[in-house]
């Protein structure tokens, strides 16, 4: 049976990487040809297909590349010269697909902003990336004067919306199209995005993302799902982001398919989308399975067309459960950043792994793991000065060889030093670069990665390392608690960090019960030493949890608005934390 299995491992793996490398072999630094051909190739071969559905609006593929070329007339217009950006904060619609398809034949670049920027970080943002037009949904152009003091110089701003003076501009734009010559001499290692991360330690940083890493990620998800055209991918995820904006795009548009664009994710309305757009695939992050997990059953939660799921994040604990109760026949767990060269896919659904790369394919997929120093968060090095790879099973942060091949190159942020952060250098041998993940991952006997924590979520307490993944396993199976998020806080005169875990509960909670359910499933150093009770749990623009703003805010009761609970050590059992009792922690007069 472990030879079969292992048979079937194998012939998935080469099939799917060989089908992914076939199709690779087009795209390089040199070459000319970008996604703007591939869909102006489908415009010319299926006009009339569906390509993008949004609410109860369907537009074709002639519908989308015209709309692009007005775009591209209009920006040409404004005398912007090869490889200027063009920021686009916009919400999810058909617009923001054909605004940065627009700007691309016209040999432009998009800053794709977040739309949950504001003030300074929206100022910022569009000024990293030297955009001096901005387009901007109406929806959120009532944000823009929060950010005016912040501009050295404040951009000029194109509003998308009936009657404003973008439609105006857009209306009397020719829509055939500008021709190749308006993007000549621009290759696969020039700019396409700028791509933001979150900002939730500091300002954001704006990736660099090229034409080629664009072709790059779209070829991965066709070689491991083989979309075709009559696929519908649903989208419910940001368009600013890589899973949304890129790998549901690419899916759906570069194979002469469909995209379904939900404004906003919604729970309610998940299912029924799926079976009213006749959906095939979906794209998930993590949080988004949970959420769709702790609704109530639903009509149409398996009265649905799906064949297979992607995306990142599916913990665990909820993998099984989620794929029986909804009926998804395959799910392809990923792992990639947005700005990084480390990328690999789960193709055969093994529980829990991030993806797989055989000793076989690292030469072609330079992937590691080597052992870290948690507590002070940088990476062992042996007598001879160079990093230590992890034996099997071992945790340590996930790093990526730095080339210049197609896929494995680091093309870096607007900021020299903040690219030189993510840069390790002499790592197995003097001379050598590799990309720091910044995430903590095991890699088994098999070759799969297992993600355990980011870098800076893992602490220490006790003299042991503590994985918030690990913790939050454990208390997400426990009856009434449906949401959970795990980080250490400081407590005066302590070595270290205590767990704590704020949750989300119902009326199935039990407090009483928590402690002995975690002991047969946390070490106790491992067991939250407070929790938090919320109403929700906050989180990005694309469902990453917001720790920064828990951990400052501590654990003391008089300070926040949610009930505290603390493991009394005297009875073994989760108790209201009052001001006194937090008062004789902090002045070192209770043992935690």
């Amino acid at each position: 049976m472990n030879l079969i299995a292992a048979i079937r491992r194998e012939y998935t793996y080469i099939t799917s990487i060989g089908r992914t490398v076939w199709m690779l072999r087009l795209v390089t630094p040199k070459a000319t040809r970008t996604i703007v051909d591939i869909i102006e190739g489908w415009a010319r071969r299926t006009p009339d297909a569906p390509a993008l559905y949004f609410l109860d609006t369907v537009m074709t593929y002639r519908a989308l590349d015209a709309r692009a070329n007005a775009y591209a007339h209009w920006a040409l217009s404004l005398g912007l010269k090869q490889g200027d950006a063009v920021a686009l904060l916009m919400e999810n619609r058909p617009d923001f697909l054909c605004a940065w398809l627009g700007l691309f034949k016209a040999g432009l670049c998009a800053a794709l902003i977040n739309t949950n920027q504001r003030g300074q970080q929206l100022a910022h943002s569009i000024q990293i990336a030297g955009a001096r037009q901005v387009i901007v949904g109406e929806e959120l152009a009532v944000f823009l004067p929060e950010a005016q003091p912040f501009f050295d110089a404040p951009p000029q701003l194109w509003i998308q919306g009936e009657n404003n003076n973008l439609d105006t501009a857009l209306d009397v734009a020719a829509t055939d199209s500008p021709g190749p010559g308006s993007r000549a001499g621009i290759t696969g290692k020039d700019r396409a995005f700028y791509i933001y991360t979150s900002g939730t330690t500091g300002l954001p940083k704006a990736a660099n993302f090229s034409h080629m890493r664009l072709l790059f990620m779209m070829t991965g998800f066709w070689g491991a799902l083989k979309p075709k055209q009559v696929d519908r991918i649903y989208n419910p995820l940001p368009l600013y982001h890589a899973t949304g904006g890129v790998c549901a795009v690419g899916l759906a548009l570069g194979r002469g398919g469909s995209l379904i664009i939900k404004k906003k994710f919604s729970v309610s309305e998940f299912w029924s989308d799926l079976h009213r757009y006749d959906a095939t695939i979906f794209v998930y992050i993590g949080e988004l399975c949970r959420y769709l997990l702790n609704a109530p059953p639903g009509p149409h939660e398996k009265d649905h067309r799906v064949r297979a799921i992607t995306g990142n994040g599916l913990r665990p604990e909820i993998w099984r459960e989620f794929q029986d109760r909804f009926a998804i026949p395959r799910i392809v767990e990923f792992y990639g950043a947005t700005e990084g060269n480390v990328s690999m896919l789960n193709y055969d659904g093994t529980i829990g792994a991030v993806g797989r790369v055989p000793e076989y394919a690292e030469w072609m997929l330079p992937t590691r793991v080597v052992r870290f120093d948690v507590e002070r968060e940088v990476p062992v090095r042996g007598p001879d000065g160079l990093c230590i790879e992890c034996e099997p099973g071992e945790v340590g942060e996930t790093i990526g060889g730095i080339s210049q091949r197609a896929g494995r190159n680091f093309e870096g942020y607007t900021k020299a030093s903040d690219t030189e952060k993510k840069i390790l250098r002499d790592v197995f041998k003097m001379g050598d670069a590799w990309f720091r993940t910044g995430d903590l991952m095991r890699r088994d006997e098999h070759s799969y990665f297992y993600f355990v924590d980011r870098i800076g979520d893992t602490f220490r307490w006790k003299g042991e390392n503590v994985a918030t993944s690990e913790v939050t396993e454990a208390l997400s199976t426990v009856p009434g608690i449906r949401e959970v998020n795990v980080y250490g806080v400081s407590v005066p005169g302590m070595d270290g960090r205590a767990g704590m875990a704020a949750l989300v509960v119902d009326g199935g909670f039990d407090i009483a019960g928590l402690a002995p359910r975690l002991e047969g499933r946390l070490a106790p150093y491992a067991r939250p030493v407070f929790l938090r009770l919320q109403p929700e749990i906050a989180v990005t623009g694309t469902f990453k949890q917001r720790k920064v703003e828990l951990v400052k805010e501590g654990f003391d009761p008089s300070a926040l608005p949610d009930p505290i609970y603390w493991l009394d050590p005297a009875t073994a059992s989760y108790e209201r934390l009052t001001p006194a009792r937090y008062a004789e922690i902090v002045e070192d007069r209770i043992k935690l």
